[in-house]
């Protein structure tokens, strides 16, 4: 779902040459939300190639405006952030990504912000700078500061998606995550490890509680969750278990609590 803030955001694209970077712009809006894009006198611009290049983005495509001059693209905002790869001799507001980010979220809430993109052979020229509020400065490795238009786009939507949501959306967990295991769960985790490599000899030529301590250690920077203990817990039980069926010994060892939690 996008955001109330994304919505208040126009790309602005001046002057574009190479239909293909506009459809990477268009990609790049989508990835992260942006749903408003105008261009100002653009070399070309074919719907068809743009939504072959950029697929299901046939809502950006449609709703794209063109202008005739980057005034009347910007007229109606409240804010407007421009880019270039690098500072210029004249004095302007330059800013960071992520700073560019936060201004723009705060704008957003008030009205129309733009993002103003300029030609991919020169950027934007100093008459366009001059109509922005604040030029966006994106570092990047001093011999080879030339960046792609759709990767620039991608750059900052990125940092002002973030900005939108408040904080960074939480990545994937897997099916099986459950809580975090509890003290008794991460102790038995433990004793089952410690039981297991005592049965193998682990600590003929070391010393047991030394090894403990650094298993420990390890384990709790972890933060194991219930399954994940339930598992290391199973192993050590599993040790012990393969021995005993080597030997003839008879039936397996139990689990403490008799539960299977890393084997489910």
């Amino acid at each position: 779902m996008r955001s109330k803030l994304l919505d208040n955001v126009v790309v602005v694209l001046d002057s574009p040459q190479n239909v293909v970077n506009i459809a990477g712009v268009v990609r790049a809006m989508k990835n992260m939300g942006l749903g408003r894009l105008r261009l100002v006198q653009p070399d070309e611009f074919d719907p068809w190639r743009i939504e072959g290049i950029a697929h299901r983005s046939e809502d950006v495509v449609a709703s794209a405006e063109i202008h005739d001059t980057l005034f009347e693209a910007v007229r109606d905002c409240v804010y407007v952030l421009g880019t270039t790869a690098r500072a210029r001799t004249a004095h302007r507001n330059y800013c960071r990504p992520r700073d560019a980010a936060l201004r723009i979220a705060a704008r957003a809430a008030d009205g129309r912000v733009a993002l103003v993109f300029g030609r991919e052979d020169r950027g934007l020229t100093n008459d366009a700078l001059d109509r922005c509020d604040a030029v966006i400065v994106i570092p990047t490795d001093p011999d080879y500061s030339s960046m792609n238009l759709a990767q620039a786009c991608l750059l900052i939507a990125y940092e002002l998606f973030l900005a939108a949501e408040g904080e960074e959306p939480s990545l994937p967990e897997g099916k099986r995550a459950t809580a975090p295991a509890n003290r008794e769960e991460i102790e038995g985790m433990l004793s089952a490890l410690a039981d297991g490599l005592e049965r193998i000899e682990f600590f003929k030529a070391r010393a047991s509680d030394s090894v403990m301590r650094t298993f420990r250690t390890l384990l709790s920077r972890a933060e194991p969750d219930r399954q994940e203990a339930g598992l290391v817990r199973a192993l050590g039980f599993e040790i012990g278990n393969y021995l005993d069926r080597l030997s003839g010994s008879g039936g397996a060892r139990e689990e403490a609590g008799g539960d299977q939690a890393g084997t489910q």
